[in-house]
Parts: C-alpha cells; structure tokens; sequence
C-alpha cells in the first residue's frame, strides 16, 4: 500500500495543503505545535477510522472555519484509489471513496496503516484502555465487519449504564435491564471471539520481535483476558455468549448497587509477561518500550500476511523517546513499504535511512 498524495483544507493547524509522499521514508520535522502530527492525522483518516487524537469531528476543524476537508489518492488492493473526508459543525462526516458516496463502515480496511504515537509506549504499564484501542484499531481494519459490532456494543453500554444510573429515581427503567444486559452479552460473545483470534495471532508475531530486540535476552508471552466465565475465547459464538449471560446474571444485583456496567467486553484487557514476570508490574521502562515496539512491528506482520500488502508504517514523534539502540532497531525493520515519520529534528532519523525531508511550520509544508 501507498499514499500518493495528501489535501487538507482548515484541517486543524493545516489550512490548505497539499504534500505528495515518497514510496518509501518520509520523515516529517519542525518544532512541537507546527502540524506534524496533524499531517500524519490526516493520513490516518483515509483508513476510516476515527482520528487518534479526539473522538469529536468536531475538534478536526480550524478554528473559524465551518468545515474540514482532507482528501488523499492512495494505491491499494491493487489498484488506485481516492477518498475524500469532509468534517462539519453539528452534521455527521461526508465521505467519497472514489468519487462514490459512502458510509464510515463502507470505508473500513480501503487503506491499512499502523500507527505507533507516544501513547503506545505506555501501552504495556498504562491502563487496559490502551490495550483494548490497539485491538479495535487493528481488527477494524482487518475486519471491516468488526467496528459495526464494536458500534453496536457502545450503544448497548450507554443505555444500559443510563438505566443503572437512573433506576433509583425511575424504577420502571429496570423493566427493559434485562433485554440490554442479553443483547450486550451476545454482542460481547461477537467481540470477544474476533478479539481472541487476533491476540493469538499477535503473541505469536511479537515473540520472535522481542527475542531479537533484546538479543535473545527476552521472552515476550502475551495472552487475552476476558470475563471470568469464559474459559475458552475460541469457542463458538454460542458458547461464550452462555457463558457471559452466566456471568451477567451472577452481577446483577451488584451492577445495581454500583450503578455500573461490571460484566462484558469492555473490561477486556491483555496480559503481557516478559521472561515469566507481569509486565505492566515488573518490566524496566526499556523492556516495556521494547515490548510496545515489538507489538506494533507484529501488527505490521499481521497486516502484510493478511492482505499481502505492506500497510503504511505512521510513527509519531516516538523515536525521540528511544534511545540509540532501539532507534536503530525499529528504523532497520521499516524497509519494504512506505513509512511517515514525525520527529524535531530530521538529522536523527537521516543518519540511518534515507528519504524524502517535509518540514512543517505554522502549518505549510514544504
């Protein structure tokens, strides 16, 4: 896969541009607060999903202007292709895929990219929330099915913890308590089958990754925690769905009392052990920069073994919170599709590969 070419029109600090890429390294530089991350944003956008930084359109938009617009020209799937993405004030994003009205969820997997951001590398000590992101972020694009699903539970979550919230004031809202917890249960079965497939697949990736990272010094392990009912995630649908509802009907009583949702895919997370020990607990700051790495590198894998096409490579600032060594790693495992770049200073990505140089300031490029 390959972007071509990308335009923005009072897309956040980038008023009109229009940058066309190299097919290999692009290395992006200016100082902090100029648009870098903004341009590898809006890259990210032609894949579908929502933007890593915000989940309100809304925020897409410079300020004093009505509307957004970011479109590209990408090669994928064997052929070349457009989108085009317009954000506006209180009215849902309008898109166009090669020339033709969509959908978001008609969009999803068009263009594949992997995005690696400063917030992955706390990914392995940070909260479950991160983990769960990774997941969604990856399976939506290799499963363009997944983020209806992932929509659909989202849904359920609110209006089930509306009525928890608000039972006490309103009693008659328990009357339909128990038709949201089933349909959530069963969406939860939906997600949690699709989520243990990819982990497995991404443990097995990311293992060889780390071991080279660290020499042989390093055994990355990660598996899938889910409900506490669920002993087998790879079991059919059916099966997990009975075994969540048996685990929701055991909490009932308790989401009640703690006016919450406790039970369902939301609390998801993934368990990382390096060499045998918890990682979020006993991992060094470099072994769990070290893991976060080799996780994103393993996504890159999955990707080109699914689809047979190398996804764009999007790394955001995060070499600057490297040191020389893993600088180095990640930059010599990046060949063979197109990467962006972020940094402040280009001469410490130049030094190792070479590429085209965009310097970004008060939002122009050149």
């Amino acid at each position: 896969m390959q972007v071509f070419s990308v335009e923005t029109q009072s897309f956040r600090l980038l008023r009109e541009q229009r940058v066309e890429f190299d097919p290999g390294v692009n290395v992006i530089c200016g100082a902090n607060a100029q648009g870098k991350t903004s341009l590898l944003e809006a890259v990210w956008l032609l894949t579908g999903e929502k933007s890593f930084r915000t989940s309100f359109d809304r925020e897409l938009i410079a300020f004093g202007a009505q509307e957004a617009r970011v479109a590209g020209r990408f090669h994928a799937a064997d052929r070349d292709q457009s989108m085009e993405l317009v954000f506006s004030h209180g009215r849902s994003r309008q898109i166009r895929q090669n020339g033709v009205k969509k959908r978001p969820s008609q969009i999803e997997g068009a263009l594949r990219a992997i995005l690696f951001s400063p917030d992955d590398l706390m990914m392995v000590r940070g909260s479950a929330a991160l983990r769960r992101k990774l997941m969604d972020e990856a399976i939506s694009q290799l499963r363009p099915g997944y983020g209806a699903v992932l929509g659909d539970y989202r849904r359920l979550y609110e209006n089930k913890l509306r009525i928890l919230k608000d039972w006490r004031e309103k009693p008659s809202l328990l009357d339909a308590l128990d038709e949201f917890s089933d349909a959530l249960c069963r969406c939860s079965a939906r997600l949690i089958r699709y989520r243990a497939s990819f982990v497995r697949r991404l443990a097995a990736a990311a293992a060889p990754i780390q071991r080279d990272f660290s020499s042989g010094g390093e055994d990355l392990s990660i598996r899938y925690a889910t409900v506490s009912t669920v002993t087998d995630p790879m079991a059919s649908e059916r099966e997990i769905y009975e075994a969540v509802a048996l685990r929701q009907s055991q909490l009932r009583q308790a989401e009640m009392d703690a006016e919450s949702v406790l039970v369902g895919a939301h609390k998801d997370d993934l368990v990382m052990e390096i060499n045998g020990a918890d990682a979020r607990t006993y991992a060094s700051q470099g072994q769990a920069r070290t893991a976060a790495l080799s996780v994103k590198l393993a996504e890159r894998e999955i990707f080109l073994a699914e689809t047979e096409e190398e996804p764009v490579l999007l790394l955001d600032d995060v070499l600057s919170e490297l040191d020389a060594a893993r600088q180095e790693f990640v930059l010599n495992r990046i060949g063979g599709g197109q990467t962006l770049i972020s940094c402040c200073e280009a001469e410490s990505v130049s030094r190792l590969c070479t590429g085209r140089v965009l310097t970004v300031e008060k939002g122009e490029v050149r």
